[in-house]
């Protein structure tokens, strides 16, 4: 019997040739491949494994100065002239609380622009996978949300990621919608950094110890997309790394992991906080249909975050100058 290891630090799939039956799921020719957003945090992991896991396929990345997809012409007669066979979907407005005070920024960009790519997917036949976010749901449920709860975004960031989701669904035959939560990475702004940042300025960190989700490494989410792309997965999959914890666990373990003892974490709630957008007090994403579907796992996120913090270059100093106490997620 023929056996094929898919394997990445953070995602592991055996299978083999009668897998499915016999459906094999890898391409047999060459296929086109664009990522819109690919100078972001992840689309810079994205188009790095992309181009190291699927070797026969021509991977093309795009980012603003390629396309601005907020103009539904120009981005619909582009992507119909390149005329790929598989769209990755990732660029996006991602400040949570800019959303609030600019809605239609939001929805111009995570919508309307989503629709853009999704007409250009279907005038193309292409496939399209587009990541969307744990902050379509409003936490209520208290335990792992499934792929097929019901919606219901507390903020404009959410309220936009769904329209683009419906968008998607609505518009393309052949659609892959990724949602995941709590990114960080070596090539974007994010919570792990801002912690490391004002580590070295502070003595103290107050923060939220009332949200909880499932911190992920951007390096394992784009190991997952490209697992999914080559096995033709359809529909929605939820993708984070496995376990749970509030903002607060996380930055104490970040901390920890650092070998930084000298710096206070004080747990606040969201209300004393104050930010602008309201967040989900659970957003856990739950995913067995991963495994279940196609025999993917993602590795639990303490480990994920110390394969991180080895990429860091200084890394931080347990001896760190006294500051003021910072209010603040990070």
């Amino acid at each position: 019997m023929l056996g094929i290891l898919l394997e990445w630090p953070g995602l592991t799939k055996y299978f083999d040739a009668e897998d499915r039956e016999g459906d094999w799921r890898f391409a047999p020719k060459m296929r086109r491949i664009l990522v819109v957003g690919a100078k972001g945090m992840l689309g810079t992991d994205l188009m790095e494994v992309l181009h190291s896991s699927i070797p026969g396929d021509e991977v093309i990345g795009w980012d603003i100065e390629e396309i601005d997809i907020q103009k539904e012409e120009g981005t619909v007669t582009k992507i119909e002239k390149l005329r790929p066979d598989i769209i990755v979907h990732i660029a996006a407005y991602t400040d949570v609380d800019g959303c609030e005070s600019n809605k239609e920024k939001a929805f111009a960009v995570n919508a309307e622009g989503t629709r853009s790519v999704a007409l250009a997917a279907s005038r193309s036949r292409a496939k399209i996978v587009y990541l969307s976010t744990d902050y379509v749901f409003d936490g209520d449920k208290r335990e792992p949300y499934s792929e097929s709860d019901s919606p219901h975004p507390l903020n404009v960031y959410g309220q936009s990621k769904l329209k683009g989701e419906q968008y998607v669904q609505t518009l393309v035959e052949d659609f892959l919608i990724i949602r995941t939560q709590w990114l960080y990475g070596p090539f974007g702004k994010n919570f792990v950094s801002s912690i490391l940042r004002q580590a070295r300025e502070k003595s103290a960190l107050s923060i939220v110890d009332d949200q909880t989700g499932s911190p992920t490494y951007t390096a394992d989410l784009a190991k997952a997309i490209s697992g999914l792309i080559q096995f033709d997965a359809r529909g929605i999959f939820h993708v984070a790394n496995s376990g749970l914890c509030t903002w607060y666990t996380f930055g104490q373990t970040i901390l920890k992991l650092s070998g930084v003892n000298r710096v206070k974490v004080i747990p606040i709630s969201s209300r004393e906080l104050g930010r602008p957008a309201a967040r989900p007090s659970y957003s856990v994403l739950g995913c067995q249909k991963l495994k279940d579907e196609t025999g993917l796992t993602m590795r639990p996120w303490p480990e994920a975050l110390k394969d991180y913090l080895k990429t860091l270059n200084p890394p931080l100093s347990p001896c760190l100058p006294a500051g003021r106490r910072e209010e603040g997620e990070g």
